[in-house]
């Protein structure tokens, strides 16, 4: 019967699942007594739960089903999962009148976009097999991040190798010459995967030609539009003109100097396109140092912040990659010299050398030293000026242009600028200045349990994700983080300018009161005497006259 409860001791299932019960036992039921005890358990194993609509005896036959079909091995272990396996089958959708919906998973998408990378070009043989392997500006990534692993720094071994593949990838679509894997910047939406790169000769001035071009067309646009103004104005009044001048621009560095040495692309992902950051600008960099913001992994998200940033996120990017590069970069101490060609005083006074050179008898530091003395590692990217810039520059320094246009008007002396000098290019990381009581590097072994097999590390605490290592004539740097800079205190957004103060007033420019209407009536009352006593003077004046008439 259908809601049946437990077996009752009169009847004839009862004692047939009870504990103690044997068939060799001599109260064994006859036949039909327990053929009919069979179906009552059946039935009650067949009752559909008021929740889900589900029974015990179907949900038992599907079990071993599954159980048979695919005979997995330790069966009681992982009962419990199969049980939830055959539950969640029975909640699919199922087939309507329409298209079944097809179920694209999250490893399947990721596989689609990395397929390319596992792709040979169409047509490669042997011969350009060999002269890849020959000649390629490919860097070793995988080689790097064995050495970084002995130390637990580093991405996973799948993302590694997709990062090696996409920058193959990346150097067989540009002309490139030398190419590094920079690290790794993460952001809220996606993460930011950053390859240094350097063109050849002939890109480099291709390159440089185009930015000059699209800068003079910018300019001859606002100069048109400037001209348009400038005869608008001439129709109208003039108004009185402002006595402000704005401070003058801080020209980029050009393409292979300074900050931009390097250039940079950037992809959230292996196997997503690469896209070339923009070059940096002064004014950024200077604006970068007073924000602080996380990347959201969108280059053209805007950047809201005080003071206002001069471009999207790909601008702030850039700035960062600059800041952390001129910080953080380091290599042992002799490994770079610089070139004997290099020997002008005048340049070196000015900004100091700005290429180096590999050298050749450069005899390999033990690790013991590399890690007991900071002054063993050095800087071998430029730093960077308040300024913005790595190569100090007048602004008031005209060009001929502008000092002959200017020949006629004699404009006011302006103050004297003093030079802003930094660290040279070489400097020993023993020179950095530290974040009150922490030192600005840390130095310490790959592992300590082996130290004669270990890997000199070193850990900027400046730059929270910057590391780098040496062993032999071996060293790499990576940055691995959110691109922010350490603070021991927290970030305070820069204060707007103080409001101006208002005009001074005084007589000239105060309003006068209004007056009453018994001011009005006496002042209409004097107004009215005045003009009466004017018009009897005229008349006397016109009589004199002609009694003087009279008499001639």
């Amino acid at each position: 019967e259908p809601g049946h409860g437990p077996y009752q001791p009169h009847e004839p299932g009862y004692g047939l699942y009870e504990t103690g019960y044997s068939p060799e036992d001599k109260q064994i039921p006859e036949p039909n007594t327990r053929m009919l005890a069979v179906q009552n358990a059946k039935a009650y194993l067949q009752k559909s739960s008021t929740a889900s609509g589900l029974n015990l005896y179907d949900h038992l036959a599907n079990m071993l089903t599954k159980i048979l079909d695919e005979q997995p091995r330790n069966v009681v272990d992982i009962i419990e999962n199969i049980s939830k396996d055959v539950k969640w089958s029975q909640f699919q959708k199922k087939m309507d009148t329409l298209r079944d919906e097809h179920e694209i998973l999250p490893t399947f998408e990721a596989a689609e976009k990395r397929r390319a990378l596992f792709l040979k070009a169409h047509g490669e043989g042997d011969e350009e097999l060999e002269d890849e392997i020959a000649d390629t500006p490919l860097p070793n990534v995988m080689e790097t991040a064995f050495y970084f692993e002995q130390a637990g720094i580093g991405l996973s071994k799948d993302e590694t190798y997709h990062i090696f593949l996409a920058l193959k990838q990346l150097i067989s679509v540009q002309p490139i010459q030398t190419c590094r894997f920079w690290g790794k910047i993460l952001g809220l939406e996606m993460n930011y995967i950053i390859a240094e790169v350097q063109y050849h000769d002939r890109a480099e001035d291709e390159e440089a030609e185009e930015e000059e071009g699209n800068e003079e067309g910018g300019k001859g646009t606002d100069e048109e539009k400037e001209g348009d103004e400038d005869e608008e104005k001439e129709e109208d009044d003039e108004p009185p003109q402002s006595t402000y001048k704005p401070p003058p621009v801080i020209p980029k560095e050009d393409t292979g100097t300074g900050t931009n040495k390097y250039i940079y692309f950037v992809c959230n992902e292996p196997g997503k396109p690469w896209v070339k950051l923009p070059p940096v600008t002064p004014a950024q960099i200077v604006c970068a140092r007073k924000i602080k913001k996380f990347f959201t992994g969108r280059l053209d998200a805007p950047v809201v912040s005080f003071p206002p940033f001069p471009g999207n996120e790909a601008n702030y990017l850039r700035a960062q990659i600059a800041r952390i590069s001129a910080g953080t970069q380091i290599c042992p101490i002799g490994f770079y010299q610089f070139g004997e060609e290099e020997g002008d005083e005048e340049e070196e006074g000015i900004g100091g050398r700005d290429t180096y050179e590999e050298n050749p008898d450069f005899q390999p530091l033990s690790v013991v030293e590399m890690v007991d003395s900071l002054s063993m590692w050095v800087h071998h990217t430029q730093h960077i000026l308040k300024q913005g810039r790595c190569v100090w520059l007048n602004p008031l320094q005209k060009s001929e242009e502008e000092e002959e246009g200017e020949e006629e008007e004699k404009p006011e002396e302006p103050e004297e600028i003093q030079q802003e000098i930094g660290p040279p290019l070489l400097t020993p990381v023993s020179e950095d200045e530290g974040i009150h009581d922490i030192p600005a590097w840390t130095a310490q072994f790959s592992t300590n349990l082996v130290p004669q097999y270990a890997v000199a590390i070193m850990q900027s605490n400046r730059w929270p994700g910057a590391y780098t290592f040496a062993s032999g004539r071996r060293f790499d740097n990576i940055y691995l983080g959110w691109g922010h800079k350490y603070s021991p205190e927290n970030h305070t957004p820069s204060l707007p300018p103080p409001v101006q103060n208002e005009y001074p007033s005084g007589p000239e420019i105060t309003e006068t009161n209004d007056p009453s209407v018994e001011e009005e009536r006496a002042l209409q009352a004097a107004q009215e005497e005045a003009l009466a006593a004017a018009e009897e003077e005229e008349e006397e004046e016109e009589e004199d006259e002609d009694e003087e008439e009279e008499d001639d």
